[in-house]
């Protein structure tokens, strides 16, 4: 009977000049080869799972969310690691620490430093993928084999219970030097193993796209990169068969306990703007009311029409729903802030049938002169957050 296996280690195209299928290809293979959950783990980059879980989400295939990193900045080798999202947390978590690396770096790079993981990225499981160094022979595999032992245990230590020590079996003539390796220093240090495909494509065809990448990424003409191509085409999503055939069936199986430990689900999301500061004892649904209301006198100065008093009501109890109301809040600070410092500005487009923006002082569309359509701004139907376009001089 074939093994279950979820793939834990796999970079789509988003990984630039490195991956070589899209997201979808790679869910689409898993599916048809009948893996348990397949991981998108771009390199430091979260860009390619939104198309994944959408092709995902058709197939049934569970996603797990997750990035690599590589661990040259914070500890001087080549050795990786694979933070694998459990919670809506540790998505959060996940996606700071990539913004966290890629501001301190040039635009398209990014630095990793061991301090961004002392505090252990919070509800993230590691994978901890080692240089294959560690299994050639001499010198070098010795000192590969140190820094792997300190890697291990400084995270081993910050992530207690949730890190793996990755095993990349790629047929490569060191395989069985890479698992006694790995086996020593897993029993050593105290960390269980499990089997990563450190994939690159999703068919073994692609091969020559992704010597291709390679060639452009070192600049470098193919016919002169030499070791620098991989020597076959293993880094594709293989049949279960094969992966039985490569991996002892305990760090297969090891693969299932990983992944159903990721629970995290892009569907989890939805648009959250960040709260607004409001009085103590409101809240930004009674605040919104209470600015609305107090605008309508400076608006009506004779009275308010029953019809925009119908209409105010009716746009509130839907922005309350859909829970728009810090975005509205925001916009009307922003706008209050501007005239205050004599800086002109008006709202314009589909913001301009709503009551409430007019009686913010957002736009200035009177809705008992015209007749307004809300649904045209805001629809539930059409369930994605409003767009209040503002302009202001651009002298200022």
């Amino acid at each position: 009977m074939l093994p279950r296996y979820a793939e834990l280690h796999c970079v789509s195209n988003f990984s630039f000049l490195r991956g070589a299928s899209h997201p979808e290809e790679l869910v689409e293979r898993a599916q048809a080869l009948g893996y348990a959950a397949l991981a998108i783990t771009d390199e430091c980059s979260l860009a390619g799972v939104v198309r994944a879980h959408l092709r995902a989400r058709e197939t049934g295939l569970p996603l797990v969310v997750g990035a690599e990193f590589s661990l040259r900045d914070a500890f001087g080798d080549d050795a990786r690691v694979v933070l694998l999202a459990t919670t809506r947390n540790g998505y959060g978590n996940l996606s700071e620490l990539i913004t966290r690396a890629r501001m301190r770096a040039d635009k398209g790079t990014y630095r990793l430093l061991a301090e961004d993981l002392d505090e252990g990225v919070d509800d993230c499981l590691a994978l901890l993928v080692p240089s294959p160094a560690v299994a050639v022979d001499g010198p070098q595999a010795e000192r590969a084999a140190d820094c792997l032992r300190r890697q291990a245990r400084f995270l081993r230590e910050r992530f207690d219970g949730r890190c793996w020590l990755g095993v990349t079996l790629l047929v490569r003539g060191h395989d069985a030097a890479l698992l006694e390796a790995t086996r020593r220093i897993a029993e050593a240090v105290g960390l269980p193993r499990v089997a990563a495909g450190d994939v690159l494509c999703h068919l073994r065809s692609r091969k020559a796209l992704q010597d291709t990448l390679t060639a452009i990424r070192r600049n470098t003409p193919l016919k002169s990169l030499g070791y620098a191509l991989a020597s076959n085409a293993e880094q594709h999503l293989r049949s279960r068969l094969r992966l039985a055939r490569l991996y002892p069936r305990e760090l297969l199986d090891e693969t299932l306990e990983v992944a159903g430990r990721c629970r995290f689900s892009l569907d989890e999301l939805r648009y959250e703007y960040p709260e607004e500061i409001v009085p103590p004892g409101h809240t930004p649904t009674s605040w919104l009311r209470t600015l609305a209301f107090e605008g309508l006198p400076a608006r009506y100065p004779g009275g308010t029409p029953t019809k925009v008093l119908e209409q105010v009501e009716r746009e509130l109890a839907l922005i309350a729903e859909l829970k728009y109301e810090p975005y509205f809040l925001t916009v009307a600070d922003i706008v209050r802030f501007a005239r205050s410092r004599g800086i002109l500005c008006q709202g314009r487009g589909s913001a301009a049938n709503s009551a409430v923006c007019y009686c913010l002082g957002i736009t200035e569309v009177d809705p008992a002169r015209a007749s307004v359509l809300f649904e045209r701004f805001i629809s539930r139907e059409r369930n994605e957050p409003p767009d209040i376009d503002v302009d202001f001089e651009h002298q200022r």
